[in-house]
């Protein structure tokens, strides 16, 4: 049982930097028009849709996160396209707007929804909390 708690662990945290490492060499030219987002990356309304059906969202829920989603893409997309910044910078804001949309939507969510938000981003690697795991975890330790 803990062979396999690591492996998921190990593999969750490949994907994740991964996932990272693309998102961050994308740059505005790898930002389609038209609302589509580039490789491994959903638009507002998909992410909402994503995550309805994982944490059984109210209508009332949906109303409040898809402004949040969409904010968090058009900063997203500001901050690509800014030539002015390193790569670390853009690395660092990147992080910044995560945690603070992931902040956002976890504030209307229940406790129960939280908890299930948390593992979700955890697998994920979204929101900046990469080396975090989910609260009451240790990350496993190499063997």
């Amino acid at each position: 049982m803990m062979k396999v708690l690591i492996l998921l662990t190990t593999l969750s945290m490949v994907l994740a930097v991964a996932g990272v490492s693309a998102w961050a060499q994308m740059g505005p030219e790898g930002s389609p028009a038209g609302g589509q987002m580039g490789h491994g990356q959903m638009s507002p309304d998909q992410r909402l849709q994503m995550l309805t059906k994982q944490l059984n969202l109210t209508s009332d829920q949906q109303e409040k996160i898809k402004p949040i989603l969409e904010n968090e893409s058009q900063q997203m997309q500001t901050l690509r396209q800014d030539s002015s910044l390193s790569r670390e910078d853009r690395m660092s804001k990147m992080q910044q707007i995560r945690q603070s949309t992931h902040a956002q939507i976890r504030s209307n969510l229940t406790s129960d929804q939280q908890q299930k938000f948390d593992e979700m981003m955890s697998h994920m690697g979204h929101g900046g909390m990469h080396g975090a795991p989910p609260s009451g975890q240790n990350p496993p330790q190499s063997q």
